[in-house]
């Protein structure tokens, strides 16, 4: 059968009060088989990682399972997964062990397009530092970010560049393997957020020439917590801040704490409900990631062609995402009207699209929004023709039209 999205709406309980979710950027639904999990192992003996009992087996057994599951989503070493509390404390945690060795003349780069997870974690360990942030702008009429629009701030005295693989706001998505050419010829490292991408393209952490990917599991069907991934060689020329006793082993040694196995859980089952979404993949999990990522992006595909020309001829309305190669997700403003009204509006007859600027600060400033940001509806593996009918005939009655 392929991508059958009643299937797939079936198991989501949260469907059941019947409202049709656009709020995917901000956070996904969650599946049935993830909080059967999560759950699970809450309800099981655990105990701090070991070999003796079988509690501390399970937890072992937990944590490695989930490793091998973010690896097999990103195309990475499993070694090179990196738990935490989420990709906001990640990108802080890795900012402040990166820039212990920044001074005077040293130089990050951050762009305008990127959330301000990974924007401000950057100016703060370079302020510490006595380092200087350059900004990369990007066109506010098409959305684009290009490879000139980084290589004009990059020099040889830059360090990191921290850009997205995805807009939260607006879905653009650079072109990181052209990016990472320019970053890597200055010997400068790649620091990519992938928290919007990853839920709805495949990643290749090689291929996209990322040295550093971090993404968070509740944006693409899994609990609240943050991955990071990179190769295990480059972790291991890295030294955080730690407890003495703590594990020293990469990727232990930038693990804060006992992990979360109940949450690490709810994300192996995430990935494996991920590859099931084409229920005609076969192979292994990463054979059927690929297969069912590619189903995805089809469905998606398929409801954008009815969202976007609806969304687009609606007086009043202006689009802000116009970018070559995106995410299903765009963000709009109606002349007339704040976007918490339309907002609130659409809560009325059941539809789910916030408004805000969505923490992507300096790109909702460049785009000229303001603090208001604009309303933003995003797709995800669960929505369905009639959830983008419902929100079209919403805006419709809205605009009068």
């Amino acid at each position: 059968m392929g991508y059958d999205v009643t299937r797939i709406r079936s198991h989501f309980p949260a469907l059941l009060e019947g409202a049709a979710h656009f709020d995917g950027p901000g956070g996904t639904q969650t599946p049935d088989v993830v909080a059967q999990a999560v759950a699970g192992t809450l309800t099981s003996a655990v105990a701090n990682r070991g070999t003796v009992t079988a509690a501390e087996r399970r937890a072992e057994a937990i944590v490695l399972e989930a490793r091998t599951a973010v690896a097999d989503l990103l195309g990475a070493d499993p070694v090179g997964v990196v738990f935490g509390r989420s990709a906001t404390d990640l990108t802080f945690h890795f900012s402040r062990t990166l820039s212990q060795d920044w001074g005077e003349g040293d130089e990050v780069v951050v762009t305008r397009l990127d959330h301000d997870a990974n924007v401000r974690p950057w100016v703060i360990a370079a302020e510490a530092r006595g380092a200087t942030v350059r900004f990369a702008d990007f066109d506010p009429a098409t959305g684009e970010l290009t490879p000139d629009d980084i290589a004009t701030v990059v020099t040889e005295r830059t360090r990191v560049v921290a850009v997205t693989a995805a807009s939260n706001l607006i879905g653009t998505r650079p072109d990181l393997p052209a990016i990472a050419e320019v970053v890597h010829a200055v010997g400068a490292l790649l620091y990519v957020d992938g928290v919007h991408a990853t839920a709805h393209v495949l990643t290749d952490l090689p291929e996209s020439g990322a040295d550093f990917w971090v993404c968070s599991p509740y944006k693409f069907l899994g609990p609240h917590h943050g991955v990071l991934a990179a190769r295990p060689d480059l972790l291991e020329t890295l030294r955080p801040d730690k407890l003495l006793p703590s594990p020293d082993d990469v990727p232990e040694r930038f693990e804060l704490g006992t992990l979360p196995y109940e949450m690490l859980a709810g994300t192996t089952a995430a990935v494996d409900f991920l590859a099931g979404l084409d229920d005609r993949a076969t192979g292994s999990r990463r054979a059927r990631l690929t297969a069912s990522y590619a189903a995805l992006e089809g469905h998606e595909d398929a409801l954008l062609a009815t969202l976007e020309p609806g969304l687009r001829e609606l007086p009043g309305v202006t689009v802000y995402a116009n970018a070559g190669r995106r995410t299903p997700t765009t963000l709009f403003t109606l002349e007339g009207h704040d976007p918490q009204e339309i907002r609130r509006a659409l809560a009325d007859v059941g539809v789910n699209a916030p408004a805000s600027h969505f923490y992507a600060w300096e790109c909702s400033q460049h785009l000229g929004l303001g603090d208001s940001g604009g309303v933003r509806v995003g797709l995800a593996p669960y929505t369905s023709e009639d959830d983008v009918v419902r929100l079209l005939d919403g805006l419709r009655a809205l605009t009068g039209s």
